[in-house]
C-alpha cells in the first residue's frame, strides 16, 4: 500500500460510491432481518456531496478509491446542551486495504471538519453485533451513549 490520500468526493465519483454504499449494506444484512431484499439505499450520496452542510471524504490509494465516509451536520435532541452536532455515516474501507488504518484516516479527516466548523459533539451508529465496526469506532474515542432495542 502506498500513501492514502484523503480528499473530498465528488459528484463524478457517485458510482464507485453508489457501490460502496451496496457492500455496506451487504455488510449489515445478516445484522437486521428487517431490510428490503433489494434495492434499497441508506444515503443521497449526491446531495451530502454537495450540500454545504456535509462532506463526503474518500481515501484514495494510488489513484484508487480504497474508502469513505461522510460528516453532516444535524440538529441535536432538544434536551441536549448543543443545538447541533455532527453525524458520521457511509463508513466504508474495500476489503484488500481493511485493518490497515484508513477508517482512521478518513475520521481524522472528518472530525477535523467538524472542529474546523466549532463542533465538538461528534456521533455514528453501529449495529450492536457488528463488532469490527465498534472496535474501529472505540479505537477513534467513541463510546457507547444509547442502545436502541427492537421486538419484532
Amino acid at each position: 500500500m502506498s500513501e492514502i490520500k484523503i480528499r473530498p468526493a465528488i459528484i463524478s465519483e457517485l458510482p464507485t460510491l453508489q457501490e460502496f454504499e451496496q457492500g455496506i449494506i451487504a455488510t449489515e444484512r445478516p445484522f437486521n432481518e428487517c431490510l428490503k431484499p433489494e434495492g434499497i439505499h441508506y444515503y443521497d450520496i449526491g446531495a451530502l456531496i454537495e450540500s454545504d452542510n456535509s462532506i463526503v471524504m474518500v481515501a484514495e490509494d494510488e489513484g484508487k478509491i480504497v474508502g469513505s465516509g461522510y460528516a453532516r451536520i444535524r440538529d441535536s435532541k432538544p434536551h441536549l446542551i448543543h443545538d447541533e452536532h455532527v453525524y458520521f455515516g457511509f463508513m466504508y474501507v474495500i476489503e484488500s486495504h481493511r485493518g490497515q488504518g484508513v477508517n482512521q484516516l478518513i475520521m481524522q479527516a472528518l472530525i477535523q471538519w467538524g472542529k474546523n466548523l466549532g463542533f465538538e459533539d461528534f456521533y455514528l451508529e453501529a449495529y450492536a453485533e457488528n463488532i469490527p465496526a465498534l472496535t474501529a469506532y472505540e479505537k477513534m474515542g467513541f463510546k457507547p451513549s444509547l442502545i436502541e432495542m427492537k421486538l419484532s
